[in-house]
């Protein structure tokens, strides 16, 4: 038999949680780790192909656009890694050592983090592109590309320092050599961390959505004609807009799964919360590959090829 698993607060970091019932069936265990490595296994495939397909090519390494976008591919492809395998290791041994996990949480919070802030700079490429065309060579070249993809990481990165700290500073050693659930309330125990932890996500909800609003409604008006390039833009950017929508649920999650937990019945607390899951983690993982995989005409004639296995 298998732990059931409650998807609660910590899947702000794409990870897996606490049981509130002892135990899934083995049937029900089997068929949702199947589910989640399959997933996994089909996005990453493709994911990997769309790399493969940015390094082969100089049309895509010289454009801060594709650029951008391979760096989401990239950080989704982690991400994804991480969620899939504590998925199965939360079912199959349940605790993982401390150490070990901390590792684990600090990469998938930063990732975490990382694409919202990705997506928000992709809108404003696009935004400059369409709004100020005379201008975009000068702005977004590849060297400023990289210096915002590092401005990202450190965002992210300075995001949970202060818990790693604050970790190091107040748990005694032989915590770090224990077996924990690998959640982030298990690990960062501290109020501080967890009144940090909403006040970051809040702040970085208004901030992305600021400059998303303001930058699709400019490019949404400057692309109201019937130009193929601006109908094109225009879809593109509803595409992302939902992308990051998908993406936020993982910050308003925890939210409503206590509700749930409220609301609904225990028996389907389970299934409620390994679909919240998918939607939230998974879900969003494969809007990528869509938006440029299969809609960009120059990137889906390569990336078709190298799908197929064709070398020509």
């Amino acid at each position: 038999m298998f732990r059931r698993m409650n998807w609660s607060s910590a899947i702000n970091s794409s990870l897996t949680v606490v049981a509130l019932n002892p135990r899934d069936s083995f049937t029900a265990a089997l068929t949702k780790n199947m589910i989640v490595v399959s997933l996994c296994i089909s996005i990453n495939y493709i994911n990997g192909v769309m790399v493969h397909t940015f390094r082969k090519h100089e049309v895509f390494i010289s454009s801060p656009r594709y650029t951008l976008f391979i760096h989401l591919v990239i950080n989704d492809m982690i991400q994804l890694l991480l969620s899939t395998l504590l998925h199965v290791v939360s079912y199959a041994f349940y605790t993982i050592n401390v150490s070990l996990c901390i590792v684990l949480l600090l990469i998938s919070i930063t990732t975490t983090l990382n694409t919202p802030l990705n997506l928000a700079g992709m809108a404003v490429e696009c935004y400059v592109a369409i709004g100020l065309p005379l201008r975009h060579s000068q702005i977004c070249t590849i060297r400023n590309t990289y210096i915002f993809i590092g401005l990202v990481w450190t965002a992210g990165t300075v995001s949970i320092l202060p818990d790693a700290l604050i970790l190091v500073a107040t748990e005694p050693v032989p915590f770090f050599y224990s077996r924990v659930l690998c959640i982030r309330d298990q690990v960062f125990r501290s109020s501080y961390s967890l009144k940090k932890r909403n006040a970051s996500h809040i702040l970085c909800l208004i901030l992305v959505w600021l400059v998303l609003f303001f930058t699709y409604f400019r490019i949404l008006f400057a692309a109201k004609g019937a130009n193929k390039d601006f109908r094109k833009a225009r879809n593109t950017i509803l595409l992302h807009g939902f992308q990051m929508l998908l993406c936020m649920l993982s910050y308003i999650r925890p939210m409503f799964e206590n509700a749930m937990q409220v609301l609904v019945s225990s028996k389907y607390l389970s299934a409620i919360g390994f679909c919240s899951y998918i939607i939230s983690l998974i879900l969003p993982r494969f809007i990528s590959p869509i938006v440029y995989g299969l809609r960009d005409q120059t990137f889906r004639k390569f990336t078709s090829r190298y799908l197929l296995c064709k070398t020509r």
